[in-house]
């Protein structure tokens, strides 16, 4: 039997100047967004097909992008200490809405981590126990990383947009 993830979820987490805010960022047509053939950290293919679109704004102990402060505001937020890694991910539709990969982690240590949905739609967060946390315009989720997920795809919008943040 595989134990109750524990889990939190936020509805209207960002004020609507602030949510707006990141989704003009997100969606401005010169972001730039950079291809990944696959959708975990193992590079292994994803299902040979499915691929995504990211832009890293902090990483290696540093911020990795000229856009990092437009959502640092996100982190006191949460009330981050460290902070691992924060990205923007695009999952093109791709004519499903299944599992994008296998289970994975993000690290192998634990830490915090957040999946802030920029837009709704039938893609999502899977967790480990098979909980299923659907992917809702300014909705946060908050839940241990270093513990098995995966992401769902969505068929109906063009892209799922999220900020994934790991912390400690």
């Amino acid at each position: 039997m595989i134990k109750k993830i524990n889990y939190k979820v936020i509805d209207n987490f960002l004020s609507e100047e602030e949510y707006n805010n990141i989704h003009n960022l997100l969606h401005n047509k010169y972001f730039p967004w950079y291809y990944f053939p696959d959708i975990t950290n193992t590079n292994k293919e994803s299902k040979g097909y499915l691929f995504y679109l990211a832009h890293t704004f902090y990483a290696e102990d540093s911020p990795n992008s000229s856009y990092f402060n437009q959502i640092k505001f996100l982190l006191k937020k949460i009330d981050t200490k460290s902070l691992i890694r924060i990205k923007a991910n695009l999952y093109p539709n791709q004519g499903n809405n299944e599992p994008l990969n296998e289970m994975h982690i993000d690290y192998p240590f634990k830490h915090k981590g957040a999946i802030y949905s920029i837009n709704t739609c039938n893609g999502g967060t899977i967790l480990k126990d098979g909980t299923f946390i659907k992917s809702v315009k300014n909705r946060l989720l908050l839940f241990d990383p270093s513990e098995m997920h995966d992401s769902k795809s969505a068929s109906d919008v063009k892209a799922r947009l999220n900020i994934n943040i790991n912390y400690f």
